[in-house]
């Protein structure tokens, strides 16, 4: 059982770059920061993190580029990540790959999934996959644009039932791609319904050379385990189930390799963690603190389920302007034996 279980992590290669295991962190605004993909590299069991999306507009302006700056965290002790963008003009696309590359990008990975209104209104995000024609153009010049790798985060179609992906995903390859992600949900779905693995298994078939990842409703080891039986993926895309529970790629990890099962962190641990979160943001965010605190709420809060008196913890959380704050709200569950 264990040799079997193995063989459903192997490294993937993207450019010159290894991910192993091939776990990767999601990209999602106001939650990947630089802070949050260190705790998840420091836990361990993730092969590839994603910053938050970067809209490519503003980077082409002195002043945007100035506002766009404090979300530029990136390191290069995180490599291997990607830096994710969305737009929809293929020119403007090219410069803001350009941009982030030359401030020390090593993955350039376009947005293609993304359903919130003000970004589908302007063309971009999911809104790309209306047309096959118009996404390929852009991914295409990105490529011709940067000397690192492109990949693609695409959803299974904008429209209910027209599955896109699946002839996006065969053009992405023609013009130099080197990863697709799948989250197999429609753009009209939102994070709601089931999403529908056999699309990205049709994705898998589809491409011969193109690494393909499965984003969309795992929370376990099982469920990552049937993901990768089910589709053949090469690996898996995690997001919103990693909020409040960065152990999820060492339990993913750990329990496909080795078989048995993976402890869950205790009550003390995940308060323990969820301080410490705040402390690294507060330590790497080039945001003012209490923005950057602001920002950090909802994601801390995750972090109680299961704790005595959670709701009482809650409430502390959603109003604090401090770490001061933070430490005060856990402070019951951080103190006790």
């Amino acid at each position: 059982m264990i040799a079997e279980t193995r063989t459903l992590l192997n490294p993937v290669q993207i450019g010159d770059m290894t991910i192993d295991p091939p776990l990767s962190l999601a990209p999602m605004a106001g939650q990947t920061n630089h802070a949050f993909r260190r705790l998840c590299r420091e836990i361990g069991g993730v092969g590839l993190v994603c910053t938050e999306l970067l809209s490519s507009v503003p980077l082409q302006f002195k002043g945007g580029l100035k506002t766009s700056l404090q979300y530029f965290d990136w390191r290069p002790e995180e490599r291997p990540f990607a830096v994710q963008l969305f737009g929809s003009d293929p020119s403007v696309m090219a410069e803001a790959s350009r941009i982030v590359v030359d401030h020390g990008a090593a993955i350039v990975d376009i947005n293609m999934g993304c359903w919130v209104p003000k970004v589908v209104k302007k063309g971009g995000g999911a809104a790309l996959l209306r047309d096959v024609c118009s996404a390929t153009a852009v991914v295409e010049a990105c490529v011709k644009a940067v000397d690192v790798p492109v990949t693609v985060k695409v959803r299974a179609g904008f429209d209910d039932g027209v599955i896109t992906a699946v002839p996006f995903a065969k053009a992405a390859q023609d013009v130099g791609a080197q990863m697709i992600a799948v989250h197999a949900r429609f753009a009209s779905q939102g994070f709601t319904g089931s999403a529908d693995w056999d699309v990205i298994r049709q994705v898998k078939e589809a491409v011969t050379t193109l690494p393909v990842f499965g984003n969309g409703d795992v929370t376990c080891a099982d469920d990552a385990r049937r993901m990768l039986e089910q589709t053949g993926c090469d690996g898996v895309m995690i997001g919103r189930a990693a909020l409040g529970n960065p152990w999820i790629f060492k339990q993913i990890h750990h329990e496909l390799t080795t078989g048995t099962p993976f402890p869950a962190p205790t009550v003390q641990e995940r308060a323990q963690t969820c301080l410490y979160q705040a402390r690294l943001t507060l330590e790497t965010t080039r945001m003012a603190s209490v923005k950057a605190i602001r920002e950090l709420r909802g994601q801390l809060c995750k972090y109680t389920a299961g704790m005595p008196d959670a709701t009482t913890i809650r409430d502390g959380i959603v109003r604090a302007e401090s770490l001061e704050d933070i430490e005060r709200a856990l402070a019951p569950v951080l103190s006790a034996e």
